[in-house]
């Protein structure tokens, strides 16, 4: 489902795990206290980045589901493999004016993190718009 926002929407970037799902709850909850809707991205690099997951279609239709139950404008787009998901993000949330750009986090260990390199810490660090991070329970 697609609608047209009235003001600029939360950004969320997704993947179907329980980081993803930590994303969309705090996003939907951030875009009903400042009276918007949500933009949920997710984000398939063809670069290696481990976390980057498509959401298959089972997928895609529990997330359908949880947009519409959350009673907010949404908006879902699947983002191109050209950039790495965080390059997508950053770009998305400038080009729409979001107000806010919701990510999940995991824990990765300090090899992992020289090894695979980090999408948080470049959405972290490139963003021009505020980045609310958040973990899984």
């Amino acid at each position: 489902m697609s609608e047209s926002f009235s003001t600029p929407p939360v950004v969320v970037g997704y993947v179907p795990n329980a980081q993803g799902r930590a994303a969309l709850e705090h996003g939907i909850a951030e875009a009903r206290l400042r009276g918007t809707g949500v933009l949920v991205a997710n984000s398939a690099g063809s670069d290696g980045f481990a976390d980057a997951k498509r959401i298959g279609e089972e997928d895609a239709a529990a997330l359908q589901d949880t947009l519409a139950a959350a009673g907010v404008p949404f908006e879902v787009r699947r983002l191109g493999t050209q950039h790495s998901p965080s390059e997508h993000l950053v770009n998305l949330a400038e080009e729409v004016g979001a107000p806010l750009l919701v990510i999940g986090l995991r824990r990765r260990s300090l090899v992992g993190k020289l090894i695979m390199g980090s999408n948080a810490q470049r959405i972290l660090l490139d963003a021009a718009v505020p980045v609310l991070a958040v973990k899984a329970s």
